[in-house]
């Protein structure tokens, strides 16, 4: 299979560096995956910046909870390193760690169809908030203000990321 060109649509964050590591070129990560042992054991390439620049991976190590350090092939000097000083760091979607039932990227949650379980149109997903308890969709509705719609279990009956829709069941006073 041929690999993907990296593209914004097609990749996933998973971190920043946020330091060189050493004198060999080593970088440290600021990672916002939870998956480091799917990262050190699969994956072998990053891009890196915002034009997605190629990197392989010789290793991850995991530093600190939450901080890799990474050695990257074609990185060999701290200048090298020092370089990527902020630069985000993401891998091709289709590499990412499988998703369990249930789970899904936010990234396709955007642009999603509300409907509610009475058929009823509602609105189309403009954001999503990350609010630590549950994650809250934000439902552009034409011609009213947003409605905030919780992603829990009472409310969300159907969330068909494939199908582009999003089944609710409307409480009383949730998009009052």
């Amino acid at each position: 299979m041929a690999e993907q060109t990296p593209t914004a649509d097609n990749t996933i964050l998973i971190g920043q560096i946020v330091a060189a590591f050493g004198v060999r070129g080593q970088v440290k990560m600021k990672a916002i995956t939870d998956q480091i042992d799917h990262l050190r054991r699969r994956i072998r390439t990053v891009y890196v910046g915002p034009k997605f620049q190629t990197h392989t991976i010789k290793s991850v190590i995991e530093h600190k909870p939450g901080l890799l350090i990474l050695t990257l092939s074609d990185v060999t000097t701290r200048e090298q390193a020092d370089d990527l000083r902020g630069q985000e760091v993401a891998i091709l979607e289709t590499q990412a760690a499988p998703l369990e039932e249930g789970e899904y990227f936010i990234h396709q949650l955007y642009g999603l169809k509300v409907v509610s379980d009475d058929g009823e149109e509602i609105g189309t997903v403009r954001e999503v908030l990350e609010t630590g308890a549950n994650d809250v969709l934000v439902v552009k509705r034409p011609g009213k203000a947003d409605g905030l719609v919780p992603m829990i279990h009472d409310v969300v009956q159907e969330l068909d990321t494939t199908g582009g829709r999003v089944v609710i069941h409307v409480l009383p006073g949730l998009l009052d």
